[in-house]
């Protein structure tokens, strides 16, 4: 939250008395694109008065200077069906009390409007809120760990919602009052969650933790080489992704335990995203390939290696599976005639990508949640990628799980969990 910085000689040294306490009588660059980081600036914070005639012809205009922000949103139509939407506008404008001004919105939340104490009002040029678009309401942030949020998991038919985080601790949350009911620590860190039906699994360095919350049942899975980034459950089985690959268990009914099946290998380095459709495993690399494996035979029958970094999630949506990466892209990956997977769109971001989550707003149509390492998730609609709003956090968010009713949960690199709802007020344009 730099941006507290700026305000400080908002409006510049003043222009009447001594040259020398004005530094330079020069406009800070880096102030009008609204990122200037330094305190104090030996630039000034404000626009410099012109000529009467060009003080007029500027009153006639929009009131604003040309601002060379970049609007964060791509006019990448490539593809069949990719466009943005017309009416869509990302840039907010509000009329300043007693004045026909636009406040123009610099895409940055107000660190003084966070601590409560902002006195510019509507006329400041940060953002007053979480989010833009109109999509989502914040409901509430739950406050605890003081490290990553690795995993959130909402257990079928509980009414706690469990966050692990890479402080060593799991938290488990009243739904209700929202309110932390407990902590679990571990002598590790929690590397991700997953909950399937009653259970919870946790993963941890060298071990797999499976709680049943109805039962009470409290197992430890070994075989783990190193940390356990990413879990999945499919064809009745509990699939792992690690630093030395991926492993697999089917539980057992007679033994009430999970009996270890088989250790897929062939990724040369840790295993971070997996996802399970059509009876196909997919799993994502820090070796920036993904790998496609038959769930029925464990075998790997796909190498796809369009990426050039990370590959931190994939998710399958309809036919397809996306994929996303450190490599500022968002890849859509459908069969061809042959029925291996081929790129059909890649959707450019402007920085790293480090989850997507998939869900249907509360109209029924499908959104794809896209957390970047900017601090912000962007909202797109599917297929056409326009751009339906973003929420801002402290620090990027690593972990994005759906919930009941149109909740969603994000975690981020603060420790911050917080609970969001789609609103019923606000509608995409087709």
């Amino acid at each position: 939250m730099d941006g507290s910085k700026r305000v400080f000689q908002r409006l510049g040294p003043s222009s009447q008395g001594d040259n020398s306490n004005n530094k330079q009588q020069k406009v800070c660059f880096h102030w009008r694109a609204g990122r200037c980081n330094r305190f104090p600036c030996p630039f000034l914070h404000r626009e410099l008065p012109g000529p009467p005639q060009q003080q007029q012809q500027h009153a006639a205009g929009n009131g604003m200077s040309s601002s060379k922000r970049p609007h964060g949103f791509s006019d990448d139509n490539r593809g069949a069906g990719m466009r943005r939407n017309p009416n869509f506008n990302n840039t907010w404008g509000r009329t300043a009390a007693g004045g026909g001004a636009v406040v123009r919105k610099t895409e940055k939340v107000c660190n003084y409007w966070v601590k409560g104490n902002c006195t510019y009002g509507n006329t400041c040029r940060y953002l007053h809120s979480w989010t833009t678009g109109d999509c989502f309401t914040l409901l509430t942030t739950l406050e605890g760990h003081q490290k990553v949020v690795a995993g959130i998991a909402l257990p079928s038919g509980s009414d706690k919602l469990y966050s692990g985080s890479t402080d060593k601790s799991v938290r488990v949350w009243d739904c209700q009052s929202g309110q932390c009911a407990g902590v679990v620590n571990f002598d590790g860190e929690v590397g991700s969650m997953l909950s399937e039906g009653p259970w919870i699994f946790v993963g941890l360095t060298n071990l797999v933790k499976a709680w049943n919350t109805q039962t009470g049942t409290d197992l430890s899975l070994n075989g783990p080489v190193g940390q356990v980034y990413a879990l999945v459950v499919g064809n009745d089985m509990l699939l792992a992704g690690t630093e030395d690959g991926i492993l697999a268990w089917k539980y057992n009914g007679s033994t009430n335990n999970f009996d270890p099946i088989k250790a897929l290998t062939g990724h040369t380095h840790h295993v971070v995203s997996l996802v399970v459709g059509a009876n196909r495993l997919y799993s994502g690399s820090m070796d920036n390939s993904i790998r496609v494996w038959n769930l029925e035979t464990l075998e790997c029958l796909q190498i796809l290696t369009d990426h050039t970094s990370v590959v931190m999630s994939v998710l399958c949506w309809d036919q397809f599976l996306l994929s996303c990466s450190l490599d500022k892209t968002i890849k859509v990956w459908a069969a061809n005639d042959s029925g291996n997977l081929e790129v059909t769109y890649t959707h450019q971001e402007d920085c790293g990508v480090l989850a997507l989550c998939g869900m249907h707003d509360s109209e029924a149509k499908p959104v794809l949640l896209c957390s970047r390492n900017d601090n912000t998730i962007r909202v797109y609609d599917l297929p056409s990628f326009s751009e339906r709003g973003k929420i801002f956090s402290k620090e990027s968010v690593r972990r994005i799980e759906i919930g009941p009713a149109g909740l969603f949960f994000t975690g981020d690199e603060s420790g911050q969990v917080r609970v969001w709802k789609w609103s019923t007020e606000s509608s995409s344009t087709s």
